[in-house]
């Protein structure tokens, strides 16, 4: 499409280019950088983008002529009580790509609105992501993308259903301080490093279920307002869920803690649901308000347990079938 306001920047490459076609037709993020400043969307599919893409050096806008915005929106921007705030006007669309440089907002203090639907979906970030301190308005979709390094989320507000199915993340997970107005799954994604979700807000559901976390999660001071969903989910090192607050149902089903779980001084209003949890080491809930007695390690819910107790019936009907044929 011909450039412009109003034509997003499209580049698309089928599935028979080659990765040498690929490396000759790059798509720079300075490219990128100027179409969005002009309020032009992003489409690209099957590229490979290089540069690095600095959402903070988008110019300042007066927030007052954002009318539009939704109303979370504009009241985080008046909480923090800001006068100017960058603005990404169109949908950002990268998929099925390979993005080589740093994807980041830049910024500590402030706020960068995305106005539009931001997709990613199959891309891969050798690079770190970092989108914190931003407020996306419309949904948000990194289903399947993977992300080699950090991917940063820090005082992030989500205002629309969120997407993190079958995702990989990288050496370093944040989402400190992020809120989630409006549900969000993570089903299948896999956290490869640290994951840290202190502090956050998930208003409606929230669905982690058949998560893989492979290195020290925490989730401590977090607030659940919906219903929870962690099944079949797999810990590996130490899970930290202190001083969480879960207002609906949470289920634990068939999750795997291989280290410590903690859940000191953590509140469940709704059901919870620990019903064939596996702990390996004696989790801990001191102060917690649960419904029920808190789970422990071993017992019947103990896989290692049914193993045994498979094994041990296995073995009497072999006996019990010779003694039958000796008779």
């Amino acid at each position: 499409p011909p450039s412009g306001p109003g034509n997003p920047f499209t580049v698309h490459l089928g599935k028979d280019c080659s990765q040498q076609d690929r490396d000759a037709q790059v798509v720079k993020a300075s490219d990128l950088l100027a179409a969005i400043t002009e309020g032009r969307g992003v489409d690209l599919v099957g590229v490979v983008v290089t540069g690095d893409l600095l959402l903070g050096q988008l110019p300042l806008q007066a927030a007052s002529a954002l009318p539009t915005l939704p109303l979370p929106v504009q009241e985080a921007t008046q909480s923090q009580g800001l006068k100017e705030v960058r603005v990404v006007a169109g949908p950002i669309s990268i998929r099925d790509s390979v993005v080589r440089g740093v994807v980041s907002t830049g910024i500590k203090e402030g706020l960068v609105i995305m106005k539009g639907p931001v997709t990613m979906t199959g891309t891969t970030f050798e690079r770190s992501v970092d989108f914190s301190q931003a407020a996306f308005s419309a949904p948000v979709d990194f289903s399947e993308a993977i992300l080699l390094n950090e991917g940063f989320f820090v005082r992030t507000l989500f205002a629309q259903a969120v997407r993190f199915e079958k995702t990989a993340f990288g050496v370093h997970s944040r989402f400190h301080r992020a809120r989630f107005l409006e549900p969000v799954t993570f089903h299948r994604a896999g956290f490869n490093g640290l994951a840290e979700f202190i502090e956050v807000t998930f208003d409606k559901e929230a669905s982690f279920a058949q998560t893989y976390f492979r290195m020290g999660t925490g989730f401590s001071g977090s607030r659940f307002k919906g219903l929870l969903d962690f099944s079949e989910a797999v810990f590996e090192r130490e899970t930290f869920f202190t001083f969480t607050v879960f207002e609906q149902d949470a289920y634990f089903r068939r999750v795997t803690f291989r280290a410590e779980a903690n859940f000191s001084d953590s509140e469940f209003k709704g059901l919870d649901d620990f019903s064939k949890a596996f702990f390996n080491a004696e989790p801990r809930f001191a102060r917690a308000k649960i419904s029920g007695t808190p789970p422990r390690s071993g017992g019947m819910q103990d896989p290692r347990v049914l193993y045994i107790i498979a094994a041990s019936l296995f073995a009497f009907t072999l006996i019990f079938v010779f003694i039958l044929r000796k008779g």
